[in-house]
């Protein structure tokens, strides 16, 4: 009698996670308490290395955990989404093209120059004209900074931009020191970066640590909390684990779950969890001559694939199962693509037949490992479950520097996995992955109703009309699965029980906002 394949794969995954649950080194003791006035070091164990300084070159959330200590935002979400003013003092709406916004007195960068509106004119028009920058399709729709005074500034938009102050608080729209850099180049910034932030840089010995120490001038006053911030990069989890448990850290990232029960029951450290904002998914290519540029077939990897299975046996409850990439909280949200998915074998088999593959076909799956919760052991899963409806799955493990170069030169094959998350907390970023001429020669999808959408929503200022235009988009794609989502991940990060430390779906570890608890 033929058994399933992929249910040997859970069975393997699950005693996999118990073996590594009992493995590890490092004592389990209370060392890890930290006494309130004896340590004024705060530690952080991250699992990859910062990409870069430069705000404007990399779309990287793990980087910009990092960057958000060090600089500020003109307006900035709270832990609800809320967009508040941050080195702004408001603003004022022109034209449906034209904002007028005025910054703070008194703030300066950490060498003391101080920030004025050039600074902006410089940030903002350097990101939105230069097209080799990673961020710049996210700022492009910005025409130009008009100075008004040394404080005052219009933005003026190429075209009416109803995510303008979405992007003004995310990656990429951090405040530059214009004359800084013009004085001193961009070499020397990169090695030397200035900001306006509560923290001000000290060193980074590359994937060994980032150091900052408090900014004595930071227009919000001083951080009294921390006399330092380290961020640790230690790729291995069970390396990270056992730092956390014998007190080398006070915060660890990304803990898998089979470290989650040995994390809870040790004296002195907790696990901490929260839903992200980032979706785990398969990019598939839809160019013409591979199987998957048939819908049909997409559709059937998709019916193939059980969700629920890889969240519970292979997560351990550590994500959501989703059909969206636009999560709550996000505009644009699609609530009855969220929690949900699709899974029947039969209809996936008779969908390949009515395709013309009747027996399968074989497939590249390119994935990371290590970088997101459990991504080596959740594309073994999927490539089990595919099996089960004979399609063979070779998989392409790759170091995260040779993934994205991948990416980056157009090189991924059939399909790829990758988490993908949404700063910016409108659903128009994320449904700007479906746009055709963005990614011509990486993934060939193109819908011309998605293309319409994507075209009225961008300049739609009717915030009702142009949440049903993207959510519109959200349900073609899940018809038509360009991408298969997967689940969306939650954040689980190891804490000493002495630090006050609360999650936020956005994943920044923002550290004016860590606190010591009092000693008992």
């Amino acid at each position: 009698m033929k058994r399933s394949v992929w249910r040997k794969i859970v069975l393997l995954v699950v005693v996999a996670i118990a073996l590594a649950g009992c493995s590890g080194g490092g004592s389990e003791t209370g060392g890890a308490v930290i006494e309130k006035g004896n340590d004024r070091v705060l530690t952080v164990a991250v699992g990859t290395d910062m990409v870069t300084f430069d705000i404007h070159d990399h779309n990287n959330t793990s980087t910009e955990a990092i960057h958000v200590n060090m600089f500020n935002y003109l307006f900035k979400k709270d832990k609800d989404g809320n967009i508040h003013p941050e080195l702004a003092t408001g603003y004022e709406k022109i034209d449906d093209l034209t904002y007028q916004v005025k910054l703070k007195e008194g703030v300066t960068f950490h060498n003391g120059d101080p920030l004025t509106a050039e600074d902006v004119k410089f940030t903002l028009e350097r990101v939105a004209k230069d097209d080799t920058l990673q961020e710049y399709p996210n700022y492009k729709q910005i025409k130009e900074i008009q100075v008004i005074d040394e404080l005052s500034f219009n933005i003026v938009t190429q075209s009416p931009e109803p995510s303008l102050f979405h992007r003004l608080s995310r990656l990429g729209s951090g405040i530059l020191p214009k004359n800084y850099i013009e004085e001193n180049g961009w070499e020397h910034f990169l090695s030397n970066p200035v900001g306006t932030g509560p923290f001000q840089f000290k060193e980074w010995k590359r994937d060994n640590r980032i150091v900052f120490t408090p900014y004595e001038n930071y227009f919000a006053g001083k951080v009294e909390e921390w006399d330092e911030l380290v961020f640790r990069v230690i790729p291995e989890n069970s390396t990270r684990v056992s730092e956390l448990l014998t007190g080398g850290v006070d915060m660890a990232v990304n803990i898998p779950p089979s470290d989650w029960e040995r994390v809870n029951s040790n004296e002195g450290t907790s696990i901490v969890q929260e839903r992200s904002n980032r979706v785990v998914m398969l990019i598939l290519r839809a160019t013409e001559g591979l199987p998957t540029a048939d819908v049909r077939v997409r559709q059937a990897l998709d019916f193939a694939i059980n969700n629920k299975a890889i969240t519970d046996n292979v997560l351990q409850g550590g994500g959501i199962p989703t059909r969206t990439r636009v999560g709550p909280g996000n505009f644009g949200h699609h609530p009855d693509l969220y929690d949900t998915y699709n899974y029947d074998i039969e209809k996936a088999k008779a969908l390949l037949a009515e395709a013309g593959y009747p027996d399968g076909f074989e497939m590249t799956l390119h994935s990371p490992k290590g970088r997101y919760l459990q991504d080596a052991e959740v594309a073994e899963m999927i490539a089990g479950m595919l099996a089960e409806i004979n399609v063979k799955v070779n998989i392409e493990f790759m170091e995260w520097s040779n993934f994205v170069e991948m990416r980056t030169a157009n090189e991924n094959k059939d399909a790829y996995l990758i988490g993908l998350g949404n700063s910016m907390f409108d659903g128009a970023y994320s449904v700007d992955w479906y746009r055709a001429e963005r990614f011509e020669g990486h993934t060939d999808y193109k819908n011309d109703r998605i293309e319409e959408l994507l075209a009225t929503s961008a300049v739609n200022m009717n915030e009702e009309e142009r949440a049903k235009q993207i959510q519109e988009i959200e349900a073609i794609a899940a018809e038509e699965v360009p991408h298969i989502m997967l689940h969306e991940e939650k954040i689980n990060i190891g804490v000493n029980d002495a630090i006050d430390f609360v999650p936020t779906p956005d994943e920044m570890i923002y550290a004016p906002t860590i606190k010591r608890k009092a000693s008992e």
